[in-house]
Order: structure tokens, then C-alpha cells, then sequence
């Protein structure tokens, strides 16, 4: 940037000393310009002193002109690296070795994707489907799409991946208890697919268009790749392990917000009775101190706008391996934080969640640590 306003410079310079010298020569400039003549002195003195006045002070006035260009290009990039130290954290994870093939990896993804699009179809086709059985409690609702979907999913995944495990939130028995063992038992495999077909139900057997499509994928316990679709907004997040977060074809990182007064926070509605009185209270807490506080009744979604920086932070003091394991990747790789309320790094087996920009997650955690959440 430097040298083209340099180059800029100089040759807006040049140009004016060629139209002065053009001037000299003609004595005048007709037509249009209303005959605007040079005085006599200046057309006999111009010719002789503009060659050496140009050789003396162009140098001079170039190094002058370049050099503050260079402090203000200075000064721009010290601002730009302090303002984007979230990038540092996005690419840092990339220069290290990564215990799997990053092609194969693309290709799973590219594969992942197809199955959520085709889900993401029927949930399209099929908004506000009748409810056909609660779970956990009345507040954990079953369609019959939430089956479908799977279905389409589990046979699109298997078809390309057929020795790969797979842990899905329709094939579990409800309750944080059968989760707990279902993920432990699945992550000792060496790749297992992690599946929440339609993240959102209440929304979407409520007519609500406000659902997602979860595909995440552990490699020996570890989530190396997620993918959550937006089905009503026809927007594919997608992250590998190392190597970014994307919304379809377009890079993201998280929201640049300091401090919770200047950050709008998500939390969730959780349908088990043990976490509903932590997060009022955390709610009770917060709500004062932030700009706003939104449930979107998908934490799909939630984690997917934290990652694309439409809010500082998403936490919920109880969910799921399929509803965390994608979300948390992508707010990870787009230069964010994921831990639980003590600030332990977020794995498979946690069910509090504090995912944030990075730069409030402390103040966050703090204050989930005042009311116990």
C-alpha cells in the first residue's frame, strides 16, 4: 500500500510539471479554458529552470513524500495487528502438525454437506410437522421428520464412510444420563459422525423457521471437522480442524466486542428441569450488564452466529455432545473460545458451555461463576 501511494504521488507530480511545461510552450490554453495565457517572464524562464529545479528538488520531495507515507503505513499496521489479534488465534492451530490427513478430511466434509443440504430439504417441505411424542418431558419434542432426516443423513454418511461409527441424537434414549453414555461409548472408536438432524424442533413444529442441521466429525475423540446448515437461509457453516471457519465460500471470524456492555449474548431454554434455574439466574445477572440477551431455541444457530461474529458469546449450563460438538469447532477455528463455566477447554463429554469471542470470555465466566451457573 505503501509503495502505490508513493508511485500515486510521484506520478501526480510528474504530471502537474508536464502541464506547466506544456504551458510554457504554447503560452496559452484555448478553447474552453477562456484563453487563460501564461505571463511572458514565465514562459522565457520555464523551459531553463524546469529541468534543474525538477532534478534538484523531485528527489527530495519523493523521499519526503514516501517517508510519511511510510510512518502513516506504520501506524496502520500496528492498529490493524492490534485490532486483529483474533486472526493470530484463527491461524495459529494451522503451522502445527494435525493428527489426521487434511484431504481426506475435505472430502468427509464435502460428503457431510451433501447430507445436511439433503436434510435440510425435507425440514424446508416439512415446517411445522406435527409432533408425534415428547422425550425427556413435554419440552423435548419428537416429529417425524427429526427420524427422516436422520435416516437421510446416517445413509449418505455410511454409503462413502461405511466403517465409521455414528451418534445420533434420535438413536440415544432421552435424558442427560443416556447421552453421557452414548457419546462415551461412541468416542472410543477411531472416527465417529455426531448428528443432530434437526437442531431447533420446537421451532420447527412450531412453524418457526429456526432449525439447523448438525454433522460433526470426532477422530479419536476429538472433533476435526463440523458442519451446520441454515436450511431457511440456505447458509452451510463449515469448519475443518486448523484450518478455519467458513459461511459457504466466505471466511468468518468472531465479533470484535471488549466487554460484555458491547456484546449481545445467546442462551438457550433447556427442557431438563436441573438447568433451568441456573441459567435464570445467569440471565437475572446479565441481562442489566449486556447490550442484549436473545434465545434462539437452536444452539446450532447460536454457535454458528457467535463463530460469524452476530454476537459476543452463547453459553448453556446443559447440552449434548450433537448439539455442541460441530458449533464449538466452528467458534474455535473462527478465532473464538470454548470452555465450560470453570474455564476447562470444551470436549465431547462437557455439558456446560461457554462459547465467546475470546476477548470477553473471562468477564463472561466470572460472571457465571457469581450465580452458580
Amino acid at each position: 500500500l505503501t509503495r502505490w501511494l508513493s508511485g500515486c504521488a510521484v506520478v501526480w507530480f510528474v504530471g502537474c510539471l508536464m502541464l506547466l511545461t506544456r504551458l510554457s510552450d504554447t503560452g496559452s490554453m484555448a478553447k474552453g479554458f477562456g484563453m487563460l495565457r501564461v505571463p511572458r517572464t514565465f514562459q522565457r524562464t520555464l523551459p531553463r529552470t524546469l529541468p534543474r529545479t525538477f532534478s534538484r528538488t523531485l528527489p527530495k520531495t519523493c523521499a519526503k513524500m514516501s517517508g510519511k507515507l511510510f510512518n502513516l503505513g506504520v501506524e496502520s499496521k500496528a492498529k490493524l495487528r492490534q485490532r486483529n489479534n483474533r486472526n493470530r488465534r484463527m491461524f495459529e492451530t494451522a503451522a502445527t502438525t494435525l493428527p489426521f490427513d487434511v484431504q481426506s478430511v475435505t472430502k468427509m466434509q464435502d460428503t457431510a454437506i451433501k447430507a445436511a443440504r439433503m436434510a435440510g430439504e425435507m425440514i424446508k417441505q416439512r415446517l411445522g410437522a406435527t409432533v408425534i411424542q415428547t422425550k425427556f418431558n413435554e419440552m423435548d419434542l419428537l416429529t417425524e421428520v427429526d427420524g427422516a432426516c436422520q435416516e437421510i443423513i446416517e445413509k449418505e454418511l455410511s454409503k462413502d464412510y461405511p466403517n465409521h461409527a455414528f451418534l445420533g441424537e434420535e438413536s440415544v434414549a432421552p435424558g442427560a444420563d443416556a447421552s453421557a453414555k452414548a457419546t462415551e461409548q461412541a468416542i472410543n472408536n477411531e472416527w465417529v459422525w455426531i448428528v443432530d438432524p434437526i437442531d431447533g424442533t420446537t421451532n420447527f413444529a412450531s412453524g418457526m423457521p429456526l432449525a439447523g442441521v448438525i454433522i460433526a466429525l470426532a477422530h479419536k475423540g476429538e472433533v476435526v471437522m463440523g458442519v451446520i446448515y441454515d436450511p431457511f437461509n440456505d447458509q452451510m457453516f463449515h469448519a475443518i480442524k486448523g484450518q478455519g471457519a467458513y459461511r459457504d465460500n466466505q471466511r468468518i471470524q468472531v465479533s470484535d466486542s471488549k466487554c460484555v456492555g458491547e456484546s449481545v449474548l445467546f442462551t438457550g431454554s433447556p427442557p431438563n428441569p436441573t438447568a433451568i434455574t441456573p441459567t435464570l439466574r445467569a440471565l437475572s445477572y446479565l441481562m442489566p450488564r449486556a447490550r442484549t440477551i436473545r434465545m434462539a431455541g437452536s444452539a446450532a444457530l447460536m454457535f454458528a452466529w457467535v463463530a460469524d461474529g452476530r454476537a459476543g458469546a452463547y453459553f448453556e449450563p446443559d447440552l449434548n455432545a450433537w448439539d455442541a460438538a460441530a458449533g464449538s469447532l466452528l467458534v474455535r477455528e473462527a478465532g473464538g473460545q470454548v470452555t465450560d463455566m470453570e474455564g476447562k477447554e470444551w470436549d465431547l463429554l462437557t455439558r456446560p458451555v461457554c462459547a465467546t469471542n475470546h476477548n470477553i470470555h473471562s468477564e463472561m465466566l466470572e460472571a457465571l461463576k457469581a450465580v452458580n451457573c
